[in-house]
């Protein structure tokens, strides 16, 4: 009858604050949960802050210096290869040369083959950090952290592989020459840079991608609520005061 509910409706039909009893027991897990969890120290920003920039822009001055290094690198590294050709052991030059060569270790053939693997490996890497510094710099400015992970990769090998190279060609190498002096403290600054730049890029990634969760989890929790609301509107009973009678007047 319409004046009475029957036992069947009281248990088919839940308790609105049974859903939210049951949505805080969850978040009190969840938050639970959460505190507990402890952040790994790789994925902890080392950087919060640049000299005399913020993050953002000295991660972008970052990008255009792993620019410059990659040319410089691609230059010096054909140059180091013509070099090592034209002075190989044995080799005789007639005429008149822009460069005497005196600076190119002639010594002993495994030390100058070592050389000319840095130089060739060198000139490779120059290639892949050229087209991930691009890479980067576009997803610097559009705030993409997915698209800096390959130059990550890339220019941390780069730089460790650079480092192991000019240290290695400074030792073999005749120090009474311009030349060799200048690569090696063109390399010093290089290196130095190039380690504090990957920290500050590498601390603007984790931090974009700490962002990057929070909006997902953000829209999930949404999302979530969006759908609790209308789980709880379609399952609200309804009553015989909140239905229009359609009956006639004669008949009541």
């Amino acid at each position: 009858m319409y004046g009475r509910k029957t036992p069947s409706t009281y248990r088919s039909t839940p308790s609105v604050y049974s859903h939210y009893t049951g949505k805080s027991t969850s978040n009190l897990r969840s938050t639970k949960s959460v505190r507990s969890l402890r952040v790994p120290w790789y994925q902890k920003p080392i950087l919060h802050d640049a000299f005399f920039l913020d993050l953002q822009r000295g991660s972008l001055l970052t990008g255009f210096i792993s620019l410059f290094i990659s040319l410089f690198t691609f230059a010096q590294s054909i140059f180091d290869l013509y070099c090592l050709g034209m002075a190989s052991p044995g080799s005789v030059h007639y005429g008149y040369y822009v460069l005497s060569f005196q600076f190119v270790y002639v010594g002993s053939a495994p030390v100058r083959n070592v050389l000319i693997v840095f130089a060739l490996f060198s000139w490779i890497g120059s290639v892949a950090v050229l087209i991930t510094s691009i890479i980067l710099i576009n997803a610097l400015r559009k705030e993409h952290e997915k698209r800096i992970v390959p130059w990550l990769y890339t220019f941390g090998v780069f730089i460790l592989f650079r480092t192991v190279a000019f240290i290695f060609a400074s030792i073999v190498n005749d120090m009474i020459f311009a030349y060799n002096i200048l690569m090696c403290l063109c390399w010093i600054v290089f290196c130095v840079c190039g380690v504090y730049g990957w920290v500050l890029v590498y601390s603007l990634y984790l931090e974009l991608a700490d962002l990057t969760k929070l909006e997902d989890l953000a829209h999930l929790r949404m999302g979530t609520m969006a759908s609790l609301n209308a789980s709880l509107a379609g399952s609200r009973p309804t009553t015989p005061h909140s239905t229009v009678s359609t009956m006639p007047a004669s008949q009541i």
